[in-house]
């Protein structure tokens, strides 16, 4: 029999909601089919399944909040045969309790504290004490949020960080206290209730907010920084457009992501993930595009074997990638699976960007603008475009003289972009 989990979609992910189920029982499923939709706090995201199968149960009802880990369904594998359902039918299953899995190489497991079993919260003189996550009591504590008799929309009831925000203290605004003396909370989420543009702007903040103090708390960075000529690319993407319609032109942004994935695969202790204390690098780099989203915040999802695809395709799927992360449609292994992150701030006018690193990824490549500045080139001074890259990196896997090797060879793939255009595998 096979569990399927509720995969982590990103370090700043601990829980998720179902909102559709895209299976039924019965039905015949391959690896990398999409099987349900759940919503984070930053997009909804199209999950896909890790292994062929056929559905034996689900699990998971729509509008349930899981955490990460938490078993949603299960398959029955090729050959296998369903159980007896006989006894099923006079015993309930197990209620489903988060789980702590390994994590894989591909995304680090988000810890999720475990829920009590049914029952074990009871006292001897039947009052239940309510079961609250780490998070929600240190802000119900902040706000003077009292945690007896608010109810939980978490697995078994748990208080989350949601429901001690939807129970603060607002002004202008008066709670009938129940028999207890605690305002009632709100129902739980069964998704009767979508949550507010406004409330799910905040949990977005929050989740980048604890994915990134975590990275500054456990990575050790080092910044690094690199001016890059760039009128060999840009004279070379011009004439390369002048003769292409609008929509098949190639910008800017898809050069330089390509750059990355070839110097990444030159120098690998840039690409992969910190896990369990160690470095395990990727076998192929698939570069998260940092992406501003209309409504606030931003998502990084990945682009696949970025450095084996010429340049034409890795537009038209960064086009896509761009238009579905607004949209708010990704899928499962875009969110899980950047193995380096590019940051492009350059349309916004910066000179350069110095990010932090997404963890459990071990680096960051950020880009400002390309400006005009003098440039000293065959003994002559000249006007010259540059742009200047930045790399965060982390001590515990790279040290700067690595890192130097990696923007010197990013800048040195930029001088002959013609050789950006096709699958490279050799050392320019």
């Amino acid at each position: 029999m096979i569990e399927f989990r509720l995969p982590s979609l990103g370090s700043d992910m601990d829980q998720g909601k179902l909102v559709e189920w895209r299976i039924r029982p019965g039905q015949a499923v391959k690896k990398g089919d999409v099987v349900a939709v759940v919503d984070t706090s930053k997009a909804a995201v199209d999950v896909e399944i890790w292994a062929d199968g056929t559905v034996h149960r689900l699990l998971a009802e729509i509008g349930q909040t899981l955490p990460v880990g938490a078993v949603m369904a299960t398959l029955l594998a090729p050959g296998e045969n369903a159980p007896d359902e006989r006894a099923a039918i006079t015993t309930q299953p197990p209620p489903m309790l988060p789980v702590h899995p390994r994590a894989p190489a591909t995304a680090l497991a988000v810890a999720v504290a475990a829920v009590p079993a049914v029952g074990a919260a009871v006292s001897a003189t039947g009052a239940t004490r309510p079961r609250v996550t780490p998070a929600a009591r240190r802000r119900a504590a902040e706000l003077g949020v009292a945690l007896d008799g608010l109810a939980g929309s978490g697995p078994e009831g748990a208080v989350t960080l949601a429901d001690v925000e939807h129970a603060r203290p607002r002004p202008g605004v008066e709670r009938a206290p129940t028999r207890s003396g605690v305002a009632p909370a709100p129902a739980a989420s069964t998704g009767a209730t979508a949550a507010t543009p406004a409330e799910r702007a905040l949990e977005m903040r929050r989740a980048i907010a604890a994915a990134m103090t975590r990275s500054k708390r456990e990575i050790p960075h080092y910044q690094l920084a690199e001016s890059v000529p760039m009128r060999a690319a840009l004279e070379w993407m011009r004439e390369t457009n002048a003769t292409r319609p609008v929509t098949e032109r190639l910008l800017p942004a898809v050069l330089l992501l390509k750059a990355v994935a070839l110097a990444a695969r030159e120098v690998p202790e840039v690409n992969g993930y910190f896990i369990d204390g160690g470095f395990r690098p990727a076998p192929a780099v698939h570069v998260g595009v940092a992406i501003s989203l209309r409504t606030g915040g931003l998502v990084a999802p990945a682009l696949h074997d970025v450095a084996d695809k010429p340049l034409d395709l890795l537009m038209r799927e960064l086009g896509d990638l761009v238009r579905r992360a607004r949209a708010g449609s990704l899928r499962s292994s875009e969110m899980s699976d950047p193995t380096i992150t590019v940051t492009n701030l350059g349309d916004q006018g910066v000179e350069a960007v110095y990010g932090v690193i997404y963890p459990p990824q071990v680096a960051l490549v950020g880009f400002g603008r390309v400006a005009e500045r003098a440039w000293v080139e065959g003994g002559q001074v000249t006007v010259m475009p540059v742009l200047t890259a930045s790399l965060a990196a982390d001590h515990r896997v790279s040290d700067g003289h690595r890192g130097a090797l990696f923007l010197a060879r990013l800048r040195e793939w930029l001088q002959q972009p013609q050789r950006l255009q096709g699958n490279s595998h050799e050392r320019s």
